[in-house]
């Protein structure tokens, strides 16, 4: 008799995309079946359900999977992936990422539009040229989106609107703003 592992496995090996852009991630098991919880970091979790082929991973080891199914819990995706059978195969998946190809986004609409991915790791430099620090990651609020702005230790919240966010220069890796440093 062999004994069946419980590690979810790719159901096609694939070579890893080197555009891959996270989109949220695995929290846990939903159900018995072999769904997992997704917490998307994206501004409708919904459409994460657009990508027929999820990338999940951690420390920079990605495995393809297809997605079967999903649909939209409150606050959560639940989604069923070829491959994972069981409750004990989706919990083991609790804590890696989700991503997609770049290229498999969608075209942005306008100069003025970017992606949360494209922010990540930009400089923050307010209009008398002196350094907030990096961006670290983004929320939304539902009146705005938020950076999070980190510098050394300290922890800048900035409204990601157009009076505080004048310029962002994805060329030069810098975003300007009006924003002392004391705010």
């Amino acid at each position: 008799m062999t004994q069946k592992t419980s590690a979810p496995q790719a159901p096609v090996p694939a070579e890893v995309p080197s555009d891959l852009v996270e989109m949220g991630f695995v929290s846990g098991a939903f159900g018995i079946r072999g769904w997992i919880n997704v917490v998307a970091s994206t501004e409708y979790a919904d459409s994460l359900l657009d990508y027929s082929t999820w990338w999940l991973g951690v420390d920079g080891k990605w495995q393809a999977y297809t997605v079967l199914e999903g649909h939209v819990q409150p606050k959560k995706l639940a989604a069923q992936l070829e491959g994972v059978e069981g409750r004990d195969a989706a919990f083991a998946l609790k804590g890696m990422q989700v991503a997609v190809p770049r290229s498999a986004l969608p075209v942005l609409d306008s100069d003025n539009e970017f992606y949360w991915a494209d922010l990540i790791g930009l400089a923050v430099v307010n209009t008398q040229g002196e350094s907030l620090g990096v961006v670290d990651k983004l929320f939304e609020t539902g009146a705005n989106d938020v950076l999070v702005v980190m510098d050394g230790a300290t922890e800048r919240l900035l409204p990601f609107v157009g009076h505080v966010v004048l310029k962002v220069d994805l060329d030069a890796g810098s975003i300007t703003v009006d924003w002392g440093l004391d705010y």
